[in-house]
């Protein structure tokens, strides 16, 4: 069993603080959740992909991103439609409308980052990605 430090309490409460905290300051900055900011992201890269594959790619559930892509599609920012060779497979595509929104989304994403990492130093931007990523490693092997 490996030794239990106290400021593991510490660490724990306050990735969860950031976790709760970043996605709604995040959506006030860009205008768009960062689940939707994905999507697009995602959809920014192809020309049309099936809505399962973009689950998969973005990792969430069927359910959430049916209902982000809706509310994407009721914007005009996207467009789905039924595969002709499957009609049981939706296709989704970024509109035009959608891809001239993505830049102006990755410019506030760009934004929100640098004032949040206001006072690092890019040795500990660096090693800040470091230790996240380690993090993330062993939360995959949990």
């Amino acid at each position: 069993m490996t030794e239990y430090l106290p400021d593991e309490d510490l660490i724990f409460e306050l990735l969860q603080a950031l976790h709760k905290g970043i996605s709604p300051k995040f959506e006030r900055c860009a205008g768009i959740t960062p689940t939707r900011f994905r999507l697009l992201q995602e959809l920014y890269k192809t020309a049309e992909i099936s809505q399962i594959s973009l689950q998969k790619t973005v990792e969430i559930d069927a359910a959430a991103v049916t209902r982000h892509l809706r509310g994407l599609e009721e914007s005009g920012m996207i467009a789905r439609r039924n595969n002709p060779a499957d009609n049981r497979v939706t296709l989704v595509s970024l509109t035009d409308q959608g891809r001239e929104h993505i830049n102006a989304y990755r410019e506030e994403k760009t934004r929100f980052i640098s004032d949040l990492l206001t006072g690092f130093s890019g040795q500990e931007r660096k090693e800040l990605a470091e230790m996240l990523a380690r993090l993330q490693h062993n939360i995959n092997l949990l």
